[in-house]
C-alpha cells in the first residue's frame, strides 16, 4: 500500500517537467490525480502515464490567470474524482530580465500566474478540505524566492509571495488540519526561471552547488511528496529547500 493511497491531488503546470514527475510520483503512491496545464495535449499525455499506473486522472486544461476557469476546474474535478485532498501549487514559468527590461505586461503576467493564480487555487479547495479537516498545501517556491537572483525580479518577488502564503495559510488553516508547506527548488535539469540548454554553462553553474550538480525532477518531487503524506501530518508553515548545498555558499 502506498503513503498516498486514495488521496486526490490536484498539481497545477503538471504537463511536464517537474509537475509531470510530482503526478507520476504520487501516483505510483496511490493517489489519484488531477493534472492541470494551460497545454491540453501535455495535461493529457501525462494523465495516460498516471492512468499506466493503475490510477485515475482528470485533465483539467486551464489558464491559471483566469480565476472563473480555475474554480470551475475544481468543480469539475471534484465531480468525476472526490473532493481535492492535496493541492500542489506548482504552475509557473520563468523569464529572465532586468528591471528596467520588464514590461507591465510581463509583470501582470508573471504575478497572475504564480501569485494569483495560487491565491484562488487554494481558496477553490479549502471548503471541501476544511468539511472534511483534512488537507495538504504544497506550495512551490524557488530558492530564488529566499534569496535572490541578480536577474528576474518579478519572478523572484512572486517566488517569495508564495512564501507568503505558506506562512499565513499554516496558520490560519491549522484549526482545520490543513497542513501548508513550501518547497523552494534549486537548480533542477528539467529548467527553472531560465532552461539552460547549453551544457558547458550547466556545468559550470552546477559546479558552484556543492553537490557538483543540479537535480533530477524526481528528486524534488521526493520533497513535494512527503509534505504531502501521512509522513508529515505534525509539519506545517516550513520550507523544504533541496538545492544540493548552494543556499549555504555565497549568500
Amino acid at each position: 500500500m502506498g503513503v498516498l493511497d486514495n488521496k486526490i491531488a490536484l498539481i497545477t503546470g503538471s504537463g511536464d517537467g517537474m509537475g509531470r514527475a510530482h503526478a507520476l510520483l504520487m501516483a505510483e503512491r496511490g493517489a489519484d490525480i488531477v493534472v492541470s496545464d494551460i497545454r491540453e495535449d501535455a495535461a493529457h499525455e501525462t494523465a495516460e502515464l498516471v492512468l499506466a499506473k493503475g490510477r485515475r486522472a482528470h485533465v483539467g486544461v486551464v489558464d491559471m490567470a483566469d480565476v472563473a476557469a480555475v474554480r470551475a476546474m475544481v468543480g469539475e474535478a471534484a465531480v468525476t474524482l472526490g473532493g481535492i485532498d492535496i493541492l500542489v501549487n506548482n504552475a509557473g514559468f520563468g523569464q529572465r530580465a532586468q528591471t528596467e527590461e520588464i514590461t507591465e505586461e510581463d509583470f501582470g503576467r508573471m504575478f497572475d500566474v504564480h501569485v494569483r493564480g495560487s491565491f484562488f487555487c487554494t481558496q477553490a479547495v479549502l471548503p471541501a478540505m476544511k468539511e472534511r479537516r483534512y488537507g495538504k498545501i504544497v506550495n512551490i517556491s524557488s530558492i530564488w524566492g529566499m534569496a535572490g537572483a541578480p536577474v528576474a525580479p518579478h519572478y523572484c518577488a512572486a517566488k517569495a509571495a508564495l512564501l507568503g502564503f505558506t506562512k499565513a495559510w499554516a496558520k490560519e488553516l491549522a484549526p482545520w488540519n490543513i497542513h501548508v508547506n513550501a518547497v523552494a527548488p534549486g537548480g533542477v535539469r528539467s529548467g527553472g526561471p531560465v532552461k539552460l540548454d547549453n551544457t558547458e554553462i550547466l556545468k559550470a553553474k552546477e559546479e558552484k552547488v556543492p553537490l557538483k550538480r543540479y537535480c533530477e525532477p524526481v528528486e524534488m518531487s521526493y520533497a513535494v511528496a512527503y509534505l504531502a503524506s501521512p509522513e508529515a501530518d505534525f509539519v506545517t508553515g516550513q520550507v523544504l529547500s533541496p538545492n544540493g548545498g548552494e543556499t549555504i555558499v555565497g549568500y
